[in-house]
């Protein structure tokens, strides 16, 4: 033999294995941002017309995933994944505010990442509620991610002087209850405000908690 064979690259169309499983994967989560967070839902979609909506064959949904609660969960990561980014660069942009200034930017970030979508909203807090027992607890544990931030931001503030010292566990978690109802709501159109409106009513419930009537900064 005068030659020898190549071995495999592994490369299509200038794109590696990697590459092409990646966009496969993106474009089956952005056809289901719009069957599951638009029409028809996700307990009406079927696998088939996910494929179809994403110009994939049933095959290739199968090389990606196993069941349609697998891309549920894997969207539902996602969209809290965007926010929680717009959130943590706000955080950057905040450093050194007073405190409510600083919550009032965090929030207006956490509000525009949630809500730029309307499917993102029905995605996070309509879709993922009573599917599974997993899903269930992926929720749950999400947001006990959003929990333990404004854990933080308060006892960050407490340390600062802005804020009265407290266990902050119980109060956080029932506010992030406060925060995804009203937002949630307010996309539905059952909220007669602006987005910024609601951002404020926000925080001032916020800032209700962090500082108690009656309570009063130590002078320094």
């Amino acid at each position: 033999m005068t030659g020898r064979l190549k071995a495999p690259t592994g490369r299509y169309g200038g794109r590696t294995a990697e590459e092409r499983k990646a966009e496969r994967r993106r474009r089956f989560l952005d056809a289901a941002l719009r069957l599951f967070g638009d029409s028809p839902g996700f307990r009406a979609a079927t696998v088939a017309a996910l494929s179809q909506a994403a110009g994939l064959s049933t095959r290739q949904f199968y090389e990606e995933f196993r069941t349609l609660e697998d891309v549920l969960a894997a969207l539902h990561l996602e969209v809290n994944g965007w926010a929680e980014q717009a959130v943590l660069d706000a955080l950057a942009r905040a450093e050194g505010l007073p405190l409510a200034e600083r919550a009032s930017v965090l929030f207006h970030a956490y509000a525009r990442g949630v809500t730029c979508d309307p499917r993102r909203i029905r995605i996070a807090f309509v879709e993922i509620i009573g599917v599974s027992p997993r899903l269930e607890e992926q929720r749950l544990a999400r947001r006990a991610r959003w929990v333990d931030l404004i854990r933080a931001e308060a006892d960050a503030a407490v340390a600062r002087g802005e804020a009265a010292p407290r266990d902050y566990r119980l109060a956080a978690t029932a506010f992030i209850g406060s925060v995804n109802g009203l937002l949630h709501d307010w996309s539905a159109g059952w909220v007669d405000a602006s987005l910024d409106e609601v951002v404020d009513e926000l925080v001032r419930q916020l800032l209700g908690i962090l500082r108690p009537e009656g309570w009063r900064p130590e002078a320094g």
